[in-house]
């Protein structure tokens, strides 16, 4: 369930939000929070001080209890998150007086310890500061806060992971120097409006990794493979009631074909399909020999075996789909819209064995919500 497959795409704040569509999202918002048994008194009050704020400075300040519940509706209205049954449980660690380079890093290493857990992961959220009419928030440029160093080599080929060229190249430029592995964790890239880029290292008890094996076949060991394991979404803006949280990294953990399928077998990712394919002894002349389909599954084995044994949570996309099932069945029982993308629900392994594929979806762009944003590096906001 990597919240990393949540985001939905949809239309960002308007540039300069005016004081009208703040209050608006503001109202329906502040309507949802009490109308689900939050707070004290009623809504009317509180848009009383909400505008009378919103009137004298151009926006307003979230609740503690707003931001935690924005927070955790902004994840259930993911439609493209498979693993949203957990909603309710997402732990929110408010840190909206934080907009420095430092503090944010800091931030960052604590938020990856604390959810990582030693393995059992917790769904967990840390939100800096607000944009502001007097000034903008702060931006973590990296995708997720764990992501691995891509280093273009001579003969076109990339040595790591060629979705994050474009950030590597970034950080070469500023002075960071990797080991020149395939699985060196790029440090952070942070831009606040008072200092501009930074960049700033994790240390290495943020970064939690499982080192990749099979249960039969004992080569699969010596590819010298690796993965992080909690997945940190950090390139997305959340919108709650007409604020915008630019930074605000968020996490679940890993569905094991997100690593496996994607991450590991995509061909403009690791591409392992024909390495693994040729350690099998795999007929790989013809498509017809389903080489690729056997050398896919195989590596997803992989991945769920070497997380299970290192006590790691996961999970995989059979029972994940049931889960968003029951999710969904809930919703209903609720009288509320369940927004899916059948295009992302729906498994990149086995999709027609699942039960997220037999049937049809609503979708919608719901707010609170976790929404895409341009990056200035290459690469961008993806499910991986």
């Amino acid at each position: 369930m990597d919240v990393a497959a949540s985001p939905t795409s949809g239309p960002a704040t308007p540039a300069g939000p005016d004081s009208a569509w703040m209050l608006r999202e503001a109202e329906q918002f502040i309507e949802l929070f009490y109308g689900e048994g939050n707070g004290q008194g009623g809504p009317a009050a509180r848009m009383a001080e909400i505008r009378a704020e919103v009137a004298g400075t151009g926006t307003y300040t979230h609740t503690v209890d707003e931001l935690a519940f924005g927070a955790r509706v902004a994840w259930r209205n993911s439609n493209r998150c498979i693993g949203r049954l957990y909603w309710r449980s997402l732990w929110v660690r408010d840190r909206r007086d934080i907009s420095d380079a430092a503090g944010i890093g800091t931030e960052s290493v604590k938020h990856l310890v604390e959810a990582g857990g030693g393995g059992r992961i917790r769904p967990t959220i840390t939100v800096f500061a607000p944009d502001r009419p007097d000034a903008p928030g702060p931006h973590i440029h990296n995708e997720q806060l764990i992501r691995y160093a891509g280093y273009p080599q001579p003969d076109g080929t990339v040595l790591g992971d060629p979705r994050n060229v474009g950030v590597t190249e970034l950080a070469l430029r500023r002075g960071w120097r990797g080991a020149g592995t395939r699985f060196d964790v790029l440090p952070l890239v942070i831009e606040t409006a008072r200092d501009g880029i930074e960049l700033f290292e994790l240390p290495p008890e943020a970064v939690l990794e499982v080192e990749l094996s099979h249960p039969r076949y004992p080569w699969f060991a010596g590819l010298g493979l690796r993965w992080h394991a909690v997945p940190v979404i950090s390139a997305m803006n959340l919108e709650i009631g007409g604020i915008r949280y630019p930074a605000a990294p968020f996490n679940g953990w890993y569905m094991g074909t997100e690593i496996g399928a994607r991450n590991l077998g995509d061909t403009d990712r690791y591409d392992l399909l024909p390495v693994v394919a040729a350690k099998m002894a795999l007929d790989t002349s013809s498509n017809a020999t389903l080489w690729r389909d056997r050398a896919l599954v195989e590596l997803n084995v992989a991945v769920l075996h070497s997380f299970d044994r290192a006590g790691v949570k996961i999970t995989d996309h059979h029972t994940e789909s049931n889960r968003f099932i029951t999710h969904l069945e809930r919703e209903e029982e609720a009288g509320r819209t369940c927004p899916t993308d059948w295009s992302w629900i729906v498994p990149p392994v086995s999709g027609s064995a699942t039960l997220v594929f037999h049937r049809y979806y609503d979708d919608a762009d719901l707010r609170p919500n976790y929404l895409r944003r341009e990056c200035p590096v290459e690469g961008g906001p993806d499910r991986t």
